[in-house]
């Protein structure tokens, strides 16, 4: 489909709450598809559907892009995400392509489990665990307007990325 441009904070598409998408809505598909491009233009490793300018609850995550192999369910486009239950702590450092300059460490729940609907329009329900938990919980976040710097505990420990 399209490689679309990363929207930057602070836009304001990045900090309303997204609309539930319709697996039925042929934009629903072409979403998706623009989501994989422009996801596999970059480095990142996940992306949500108002990072380029789309208002609908729809993500793309690859887990098996990550630097280190991690435990995955590999490539998923999931429609209307959401966690339905969360358990422990993990910290990672998380850097996001709509804010490129920064990165911080950031607590999240080490297990959690998601529900949501594939694109073949199948409900699925699954648990993902460390760095893939971290992953949906952060694009999950941006369907609800809120980005990893909401997650600081303080403006020290927003770093320059690259150090």
């Amino acid at each position: 489909m399209a490689v679309r441009p990363i929207i930057l904070y602070p836009d304001p598409i990045l900090r309303a709450q997204a609309r539930d998408a319709n697996v039925c809505d042929p934009q629903t598909a072409r979403v998706v598809a623009d989501l994989w491009d422009t996801l596999d233009s970059h480095t990142g490793v996940g992306i949500a559907a108002p990072q380029i300018g789309e208002p609908l609850r729809i993500i793309a995550v690859d887990a098996t892009r990550a630097r280190r192999p991690v435990p995955n369910h590999g490539r998923m486009a999931l429609i209307n995400p959401e966690v339905v239950l969360s358990e422990g702590e993990i910290a990672f450092r998380e850097g996001c392509m709509s804010i490129p300059d920064f990165v911080a460490h950031v607590t999240r729940a080490r297990t959690v489990v998601i529900s949501a609907v594939l694109p073949s329009g199948e409900p699925t329900t699954f648990v993902a665990e460390g760095f893939e938990a971290v992953i949906l919980q952060h694009e999950i976040d941006h369907l609800d307007g809120v980005l990893f710097i909401d997650r600081v505990r303080s403006a020290r420990d927003l770093k320059p990325r690259g150090r």
